[in-house]
Formats: C-alpha cells, structure tokens, sequence
C-alpha cells in the first residue's frame, strides 16, 4: 500500500512580471485537510475554465517526474520539487504508466476517481522561465491526473493511498495522453478509449469529435477513390 508523501495547496497570487493571476504557487499543509467535491479547503484556482471543479478537483503528481524535468532543465532544477507543478498531492509508486482512467483510490478518509490526465500550460513555463517546459511535459506524458471526489473525508500527508477499483485496466493515462497526440490516432482505437468508464465528460466529446472526423473523412476518400 502507498502512502502520501505530501498535501499541497495555496490560494490566488501573481506571476511577474506581467502579473497574472495563479494558483500555482502551493505550500505544503501542516495539518489534515478536509476533501470536498470542490477539491481540498484551503486551495484555489485562478482560471476555472481549465483547473478545478467536481471533474478537476484534485490534482495529482508523480515525484518520480520530477528528476525527469530537472535533467531536462538544469538551470531550474533546484525549484523543480514536489509541489511546485501545482499538484495538491505527491507520492511515489503510481505514475501515468500505471493510472488508469476510472481508477478509485481510497485517499485518507475519501474516496477519489481518476477523470483525466492534467494538460499543462504556459503558466509552467513562466513560473520556471523555461519557454519549452509544458511542451516537454506534454511529449514525454509526465502531465499528472485529475480526481473527481466520490465520497467526502479528512485527508493527511503519511495517509494510505490505496486502489479499491479499476474499472478500465487497459486505458492507462499514458495510452490515453499518447492517442491525444496522435495526428491520426486509429478509430478503433478511439473507440476504446470514449467508452473507458470514469473518464471526464469532456474528454470524452473532444475524442468523439476526433473519431467523427476521421470516419467521415475515411468516407470521403473512399467516396474519392471509387469514382477515380
């Protein structure tokens, strides 16, 4: 069994020297901290277009990621740590390669459910001053995952992270990041990945949409090639 290593959250502050708004500055919490269905007390987010909310509300990250970014970005290896990508929560043993999509885990006293990987943007760049940062996040995976929350509870750091449920063992994050890549992932393949249980709504009407789009155009060229 798991355990975690560390509770991170923070409120609303800037980002110099444009000054936008964040909240991706977190501290380490001291104390036990009570789960909503909101995400953790104590813990903000400036744009809740694209963090937050019942879909988004814990956001976790894998420490094994972070000497992958501090090889790759030397200058800011000291302020790469657990806690500064944002994440509410850090442990080691779990990582994209081995979440699935639908996972529950018992976090402390609540139950949670993987939704979704967490795409990262420029804001990660700037806070480190490495321009190529998210990018590299994104192409190696290393993105961390979102939970919704099932059932309400305390949480603290040395807690046990256990698995009570995987209900799609097949699609890992890492399988799922990668088709999202993909400039022309399989349609079959995309079939797999909507129908994975747990998945965030959303996710599942952008794959949608992709796997349209190719049916129609596998059409079109097939329409195309017998008139020829």
């Amino acid at each position: 069994m798991n355990r975690i290593a560390g509770l991170y959250v923070g409120g609303i502050t800037t980002l110099e020297p444009e000054g936008q708004s964040t909240g991706i500055f977190k501290r380490l919490a001291e104390a036990p901290l009570q789960l909503t269905r909101e995400g953790f007390s104590g813990d903000t987010q400036a744009d809740r277009r694209v963090h937050g909310g019942p879909e988004k509300a814990v956001h976790h990250y894998a420490a094994e990621n972070y000497p992958l970014l501090a090889a790759a970005f030397p200058a800011a290896a000291g302020a790469l740590c657990p806690g500064s990508l944002g994440e509410n929560v850090s442990s080691s043993g779990w990582t994209e390669a081995t979440v699935c999509i639908g996972d529950t885990f018992r976090l402390g006293l609540a139950v949670v459910q993987v939704s979704q990987p967490r795409s990262p943007c420029w804001k990660i760049n700037h806070k480190f001053g490495e321009p190529g940062m998210s990018r590299f996040i994104a192409e190696r995976g290393i993105t961390g995952w979102y939970y919704r929350v099932i059932e309400e509870g305390r949480v603290a750091a040395d807690d046990a992270f256990e698995l009570l449920e995987r209900p799609s063992p097949e699609v890992t994050l890492a399988r799922l990041w990668q088709a999202g890549l993909a400039h022309r992932p399989a349609i079959d393949e995309l079939a797999q990945l909507i129908a994975a249980r747990g998945l965030n709504p959303g996710w599942v009407e952008k794959l949608a949409a992709r796997r349209d789009w190719l049916v129609e155009n596998a059409a079109a060229s097939d329409t195309g090639a017998s008139q020829e």
